[in-house]
């Protein structure tokens, strides 16, 4: 069987196992009140998501394990170790707020000290493989150039895989919102995959055919909520895909809805903290800025879907 027939039977069942996962989990996270919990500082209309079953991550993160098995090979190890190894640090943060009844779980360097273990042991694993593969990146846009920045990717790795990863757990804080945009970031890296033939097929397409199983229950009025567990997950895997196939600075491009989101607390944070409680924005991350201003969910993440297939084709006609 060719590469691109197990990636479609692997998106396929992908889909499946992910939809039959939600329908599964929502009673059970029901009955255990593994609820959202609703920060009260948010936008009022959020409070009415106050219970929604939570951690529903954990099926779209199965399914796509699952729909890998039988096609695994060596290289889609480390993607899926960045999958796993993030679900069970944002597991963990869901789980204390859950313990907790509030919005605070872990503390945030708690969760950046998880992340940059998961990390650690992939720039470890990436070394073992093969250092001389080191540092090498394809620029955006300029295909087929590269550069090699050599022993900077220590730094540059970590960078990386902790910016998507805090990227994408900013971006879902709206209704299928960082669903919709990584379904569209990872076609834009498996359509790569196959053009470079880097052997990502299988495990890309059983990511988006999970995502999209899982967006049946996530859309608006969402039934399900990913919670950090698949957020941070969700990070992890686009970075690790990202970096294995020497174009994370892709990422600055077709995941600008991540950047800008993890940009926009940043700069929300920071001039609250220098200006004595002003507000740069009416609410970060900035998609509850629009939100503020009168958007409603559906369009904000129309809007911000539209933004980022629009950013993918970009980064993709040059590679045609």
């Amino acid at each position: 069987m060719t590469e691109l027939k197990q990636t479609i039977v692997a998106m396929m069942l992908a889909l499946v196992l992910s939809a039959i996962f939600c329908r599964i989990l929502i009673p059970i996270l029901h009955k255990f009140k593994f609820g959202q919990q609703i920060r009260a500082l948010g936008p009022q209309e959020h409070l009415k998501k106050q219970g929604t079953p939570t951690m529903g991550g954990i099926a779209f993160i199965a399914a796509t394990v699952l729909a890998c098995l039988p096609f695994l090979r060596a290289r889609h190890l480390p993607v899926l170790f960045a999958l796993v190894g993030n679900a069970f640090v944002g597991g963990l943060d869901d789980y204390l707020k859950i313990k907790r009844h509030s919005s605070d779980g872990l503390s945030p360097k708690q969760k950046l000290l998880g992340q940059f273990a998961v990390a650690a042991i992939l720039l470890v694993f990436l070394y073992w493989r093969d250092p001389s593969d080191w540092g090498s990146l394809r620029l955006p846009i300029l295909a087929g150039y590269r550069i090699n920045i050599s022993y900077l990717f220590i730094p540059f790795f970590f960078f990386t895989m902790l910016g998507t990863e805090n990227g994408a757990n900013m971006t879902d804080g709206l209704d299928g919102l960082c669903s919709m945009v990584t379904i569209i970031i990872m076609g834009f890296f498996l359509a790569a995959s196959f053009i470079y033939g880097e052997g990502l097929g299988v495990v890309g397409g059983a990511f988006i055919g999970a995502l999209i199983g899982f967006l049946l229950f996530n859309a608006y009025p969402a039934k399900l909520f990913m919670g950090d567990t698949g957020s941070l997950a969700i990070g992890g895997f686009v970075a690790m895909y990202a970096i294995l196939m020497q174009m994370p600075l892709y990422i600055l491009i077709v995941a600008f809805i991540y950047v800008i989101e993890l940009v926009s607390t940043i700069i929300q944070v920071q001039y609250f903290r220098h200006t004595g409680g002003k507000r740069f924005f009416r609410m970060a991350p900035i998609h509850h800025h629009y939100e503020k201003g009168g958007w409603s969910e559906v369009r904000i993440v129309t809007v911000f879907s539209v933004v980022t297939l629009v950013l993918a084709c970009i980064c993709l006609l040059p590679l045609l």
